[in-house]
């Protein structure tokens, strides 16, 4: 079942990504998504059934533009640090708290937070993060986790937990 749901959600990202119905790009998307799910199925989560589960898609397409707004901040306020003449960073490593518990979930997390610029997870270690974050406004766990991981764990934890 795992495979089954990897190739869906895989080939769903490929019509995404490709933007395309053309005979010749879907067997291509076939064809790559199938080598991936067989090579990658096994890792993909403990139960695939759930993904199915509509609730999950709504929060999912809820996600999306939430996660979207937070790269486009992020990506502004990362340019404002580069375009200004003092630049101003106060870059360091932090540690935050995840409430959230499946791996998946955490992994989820850990990419949302590395594909908003400014921050880059760098290792997940059970309920803790450590991120590198190019302006620290906190080095207290409690108030980092607030600000750099909360607004994405409420919509994760409705997706995969």
């Amino acid at each position: 079942m795992r495979y089954i749901i990897y190739f869906i959600v895989g080939f769903a990202f490929w019509i995404l990504l490709t933007l395309s119905v053309h005979l010749d790009h879907l067997i291509a998307g076939v064809i790559i998504v199938a080598i991936s799910a067989i090579l990658f199925g096994g890792y993909f989560t403990d139960k695939p059934a759930r993904f199915l589960q509509i609730h999950r898609l709504i929060w999912v397409i809820i996600y999306v533009p939430v996660f979207i707004w937070y790269m486009v901040r992020a990506n502004v306020d990362v340019a404002y640090r580069v375009l200004h003449p003092q630049r101003p960073i106060k870059p360091g490593i932090v540690r935050i708290r995840t409430t959230l518990k499946s791996n998946i979930a955490k992994i989820f997390l850990a990419n949302s937070i590395t594909l908003t610029p400014g921050t880059m997870t760098c290792e997940i270690d059970g309920e803790y993060l450590y991120i590198h974050w190019i302006w620290v406004q906190s080095a207290h766990i409690d108030e980092a986790s607030k600000l750099i991981a909360q607004p994405f764990e409420k919509y994760l934890r409705r997706i995969f937990e």
